[in-house]
C-alpha cells in the first residue's frame, strides 16, 4: 500500500506540472549507454571494409542483429565459435602450394653423374647365385636383364640393356668381365681399354 500510494502521489505531482505521465526505472538512466557499445564477433567470410574470415572485429549491435547473423556472416565471439570457426577453416582452407622450381641439369652435371655411376661399376662386383645341373653348368643362364636388375638392386645403378654388352647369357659357374658401352667421354680408369662389370656367379 505504500508503493501504491508513492505511485499516486506522482501521479498527482505530474498532472500539476501539466506534464505527461511517463514513469520509468531509475535504472533505465544508466543503461542508456549500452546501445552504443560495439560487440565483438568472428567474421566467417571476408566483407570489404571489415576484416577478412577469421577476424575478431567490433560492430554495432545493430548492425549484428539485423545484417551479419540472419545472412551467418559473423557469430558471436565467444570460445565455442571461435573453436568452431577455426577448426572449419583448417578443413576447407585451400592449401597453399609450393613453389616447385626446376633446375635443369646442364651437360656438366650429367656428365659428373654418368663419371659416379661409372665408377660404382668399375670397383663393385654383382654376385649372382644359381643352381648347377652338371659340374659347373648352370641349370638356368643368366640372361641381360637379370644382370640390370641385379646393378639395380645391389649396385644401386640403371644402366639400360644397350649400355650392357652381353652377347650370350652367362651358363657357368665363375667370374666374368661383362662390357660396358658408356660415353667416350668418360676417362677409362688406369690400364683399361674399356669399361667392364665383374659378375661373379657362385653355387646356390
Amino acid at each position: 500500500m505504500v508503493y501504491l500510494q508513492y505511485g499516486r502521489n506522482i501521479l498527482r505531482r505530474s498532472k500539476i506540472l501539466n506534464s505527461e505521465c511517463v514513469l520509468h526505472h531509475p535504472l533505465f538512466y544508466g543503461g542508456q549507454g549500452v546501445r552504443y557499445r560495439k560487440l565483438e564477433v568472428i567474421l566467417t567470410t571476408n566483407i570489404d571494409k571489415l576484416g577478412k574470415a577469421g577476424e575478431v572485429v567490433k560492430v554495432a549491435p545493430g548492425h549484428f542483429r539485423n545484417h551479419l547473423m540472419p545472412k551467418l556472416l559473423a557469430v558471436p565471439n565467444i570460445d565455442k565459435f571461435s573453436y568452431l570457426i577455426s577448426e572449419q577453416r583448417k578443413i576447407y582452407q585451400p592449401q597453399e602450394v609450393e613453389e616447385v622450381k626446376v633446375v635443369t641439369k646442364t651437360e656438366e652435371d650429367t656428365m659428373k653423374e654418368y663419371q659416379k655411376a661409372a665408377r660404382r661399376l668399375e670397383n663393385a662386383k654383382l654376385v649372382l647365385r644359381r643352381f648347377i645341373k652338371i659340374d659347373t653348368e648352370l641349370r638356368s643362364p643368366v640372361e641381360k636383364d637379370e644382370i640390370i636388375s641385379e646393378v639395380a638392386r645391389q649396385l644401386g645403378v640403371h644402366i639400360e640393356p644397350e649400355n650392357l654388352q652381353l652377347p650370350s647369357p652367362l651358363s657357368t659357374l665363375g667370374e666374368f668381365e661383362v662390357p660396358l658401352r658408356l660415353p667416350k667421354s668418360l676417362p677409362l680408369p688406369e690400364g683399361k681399354v674399356q669399361w667392364t662389370l665383374d659378375v661373379k656367379i657362385r653355387k646356390k
